[in-house]
């Protein structure tokens, strides 16, 4: 694994990490307002498996470059092959699909610092993060009808899990836009910030996740995945277990310490 995100050679996307464990993910084409292009894609993936290899990572920001979070897929792709059958078709979005929700794959909590627009497959990427940071005077959707097409990204699963099958009905199948002050309503947003602080927000949201004990953080990023337990039952099941995993690190120890001597924790993830 390259130590040093210029041995990627990313194109459309930059990485960043800083020394609290927390990486940011910029995508990079803000002329385009950050349109998942090929070459983004390429280097999401190299970037996305170089962070999972990452055993100091604790948290990974997600944002745009300039004045937009992410416009979604490039239209001129999607429909660039009329004459395509459908197979073919499928084949090619599901690895785009597959290729962008590999963020999912990671062991730790997403932010999805939304500084601006997020459409269509934008906005599904923010809804893969596990937390989102909204400018108040972002513009989100999901238009996919309005372009004659149906939904992609998971868009259909994560929307209701994250918001509610009512609001993903609602924004499906009408196509509207949003703002970020809507969105805090509407349960998509974690929080709303003015879209200049959008990201500072955002990393300080990140550096209290990556300063807690990362044992811990891990557990309950895996179990809150996916709309979270299956049933109650399910839930005492994991707990028990995880909550044992835990009280056996030397974390705990640090954590009660920490404690009982009024300072701040120094966990090291063991």
């Amino acid at each position: 694994m390259p130590s040093d995100p210029a041995d990627l050679h990313l194109e459309h996307l930059r990485l960043e990490r800083r020394d609290d464990g927390v990486a940011v993910l910029t995508l990079d084409l803000p002329e385009r307002r950050n349109m998942m292009s090929a070459p983004m894609t390429r280097s999401w993936t190299r970037a996305v498996e170089q962070l999972a290899a990452d055993e100091e990572l604790r948290c990974v920001v997600v944002t745009g470059a300039g004045t937009a979070f992410c416009s979604g897929g490039d239209t001129s792709w999607i429909g660039g092959e009329p004459d395509a059958d459908v197979a073919r078709l499928r084949a090619r979005m599901i690895r785009f699909y597959r290729d962008w929700l590999s963020l999912r794959s990671l062991q730790v909590p997403t932010v999805a610092a939304v500084n601006g627009a997020a459409v269509g497959a934008g906005l599904a990427l923010a809804l893969a993060c596990d937390l989102r940071v909204v400018a108040a005077d972002a513009r989100l959707g999901v238009p996919f009808t309005s372009l004659g097409m149906h939904a992609g990204m998971a868009t259909t699963w994560s929307l209701p899990d994250v918001a509610g099958l009512a609001v993903a009905r609602d924004l499906l199948l009408t196509g509207r836009m949003l703002d970020g002050e809507e969105a805090l309503r509407l349960g998509l947003a974690s929080r709303v910030a003015p879209a200049g602080q959008v990201l500072d927000v955002a990393l300080e949201m990140a550096g209290r996740v990556a300063a807690a004990a990362p044992v811990a953080t891990r557990l309950t990023t895996v179990a809150l995945r996916g709309g979270g337990h299956a049933d109650h039952e399910t839930a005492l099941e994991w707990e028990a277990l995880a909550q044992a995993v835990t009280l056996a690190t030397d974390d705990l120890q640090e954590g009660l310490a920490a404690q009982r001597e009024r300072r701040r924790p120094e966990f090291r993830g063991r």
